[in-house]
């Protein structure tokens, strides 16, 4: 079976399930959360939700990277080190993988939210390091280009022919 290029969702008018919030979590309030998730990636490590929750204050533990669009209301968070902050509508935040922030929700909050699992370091150093070896690789590309008077498009050619041994 395979998938369609895109997905698409009007996150205004999704409906959302009970997404209870931790108890042990909770430090003031009732707050009642509820969310839909929407969308995922191909790999499976990335996906897309809307999230919302009443008045409350409480804890959260991001096992991944998560970033989030405020939709409609406002949350104060703050974390460890970091100053407290409001989100709302048309704001964005990245709260990343491994760590707590506190959520304060003054009435209500719909947030878009992005899930990206953290990945393990034996697969993200391999990642990391192979990108900046072709990180490198182009600008030495580009120097080439320069000094010899043609494109970085214009010397893949050249690049090749030497990785090849023409």
């Amino acid at each position: 079976m395979t998938r369609p290029p895109f997905s698409a969702a009007s996150l205004a008018d999704l409906d959302l399930d009970a997404a209870p919030i931790r108890p042990e979590w909770v430090l003031e309030g009732r707050p009642v959360a509820r969310c839909r998730h929407w969308s995922d990636s191909s790999d499976g490590t990335t996906s897309a939700m809307v999230w919302d929750c009443t008045a409350g204050t409480f804890r959260w533990y991001f096992g991944g990277d998560e970033i989030v669009h405020i939709i409609e209301g406002e949350v104060v968070v703050s974390g460890d080190g970091a100053p407290a902050r409001t989100l709302r509508p048309g704001d964005a935040a990245l709260f990343r993988a491994g760590t707590w922030a506190t959520w304060h929700v003054p009435h209500y909050v719909r947030k878009h939210a992005i899930c990206r699992d953290s990945l393990p370091s034996a697969i993200t150093f391999p990642l990391k390091a192979t990108r900046k070896v072709f990180g490198l690789a182009r600008r030495v590309r580009e120097t080439v280009a320069a000094r010899i008077g043609l494109t970085a498009q214009q010397t893949i050619p050249l690049a090749l022919m030497l990785v090849v041994g023409v």
